[in-house]
């Protein structure tokens, strides 16, 4: 009785640790995945965002530009 209780111990913890390392390896691909998608979310953010920063700063500029009178030399 011993040496059978034994045999369905040792092939439980192995299922256990074969289905642990299964689920790790499913939770890791999800957190890649999601960590890729966020990524790639908050960089097509950034870039909007840097496009409409040079298009304030652009502005500005050309108002300034604008606001300044003509130097004369005389």
């Amino acid at each position: 009785m011993g040496y059978v209780l034994r045999v369905r111990f040792a092939s439980f913890f192995a299922g256990v640790a074969t289905a642990s390392v299964a689920g790790f390896y499913v939770l890791y691909n999800d957190y890649k995945v999601a960590h890729q998608s966020i990524s790639h979310q908050v960089k097509g953010l950034q870039e909007s965002l840097e496009t409409r920063i040079n298009a304030l700063e652009t502005l500005k500029l050309k108002q300034n530009e604008a606001s300044q009178p003509a130097h004369s030399t005389e």
